[in-house]
């Protein structure tokens, strides 16, 4: 049985029958111990209060420790400080801190509102309430879609970090040596906060295809053609995506990732497959 932390991602469901659904897949995901779920924030706040909503039922039904996702994006320090205050309340000991998705039209990576950068947000976080949050922030080991260039993305990194940031979970990726590059770049830099890589379960050729393009995650090409030639078959592609997820879980592992950050996109059985083959407790 591997000791390495694990954790899953949750967004919050936009139709009924999504909601009705929850309960059912955090009971089979709680078999898989997590540390903690995380809770996704929707673009421009835009689902701000299906966090919340989605936040107390991940308590309710499973007890398990529930770490929201803020973004600050067109947002003010009286909002921020408002939800805050409520996660509080509710027993938060845990904050993932982001800057949120800039508009298509913005002009450049200075995000609308009082915050315009992630490490303002977990700057704010820190000054108003110490150390009773653990401060999750992004890293990106190839690089923010709308960053223009590596060294300035890396650099908004060690800028979050200097800012208060516990540890850090990354955007998916398929190439472990882009994830072993950054952690060294870290090493170099002095940056010694936890670095959790951000896992996809492959349960799709189109869907997969879609995410990487949309994050900016480069899928390499022996993927691609073998999930695109396995399209019409599921059961054979599933075992494929999750033959090469479990290898490059396994890889991560053993180059020294403090553990995995798991993308359920709200389905309980390919995470399941994922833990279950790397002996995450079950």
């Amino acid at each position: 049985m591997s000791t390495a932390r694990h954790s899953f991602e949750l967004f919050p469901p936009r139709t009924p029958e999504g909601v009705a659904k929850l309960p059912a897949t955090l009971k089979k995901l709680t078999e898989a111990k997590p540390g903690f779920f995380s809770v996704t924030y929707g673009a421009l706040g835009s689902d701000q209060n299906g966090t919340y909503d989605t936040l107390m039922t991940v308590v309710r039904e499973t007890g398990v420790a529930v770490a929201p996702h803020l973004t600050c994006i067109g947002s003010t320090r009286a909002r921020v400080a408002e939800l805050l205050a409520q996660y509080r309340d509710a027993g938060v000991r845990r904050i993932v801190a982001l800057r949120g998705d800039l508009p298509a039209t913005a002009y450049s990576s200075s995000a609308p509102g009082e915050f315009h950068y992630a490490n303002e947000l977990v700057s704010f976080i820190r000054q108003t309430h110490g150390e009773h949050f653990e401060i999750e922030v992004a890293a990106y080991p190839e690089m923010h879609p709308q960053s223009k260039r590596f060294d300035d993305d890396f650099g908004y990194f060690v800028d979050k970090v200097k800012a208060g940031a516990d540890s850090a979970m990354t955007q998916l990726f398929y190439n472990a040596d882009a994830y072993f590059y950054f952690m060294d770049r870290c090493a170099k830099a002095g940056v010694g906060i936890p670095v959790v890589p951000g896992i996809m379960p492959i349960t799709g050729f189109a869907n997969i295809v879609r995410f990487c393009n949309n994050c900016g995650a480069d899928l390499p090409r022996w993927i691609t053609l073998q999930l695109e030639q396995l399209q019409d078959d599921k059961a054979a592609l599933q075992d494929f995506g999750t033959e090469v997820v479990t290898r490059l879980c396994e890889t991560l592992l053993k180059g020294g990732a403090p553990g995995l950050h798991f993308y359920t996109i709200n389905q309980a059985e390919p995470t399941l497959r994922l833990c279950r083959n790397l002996g995450l407790s079950t």
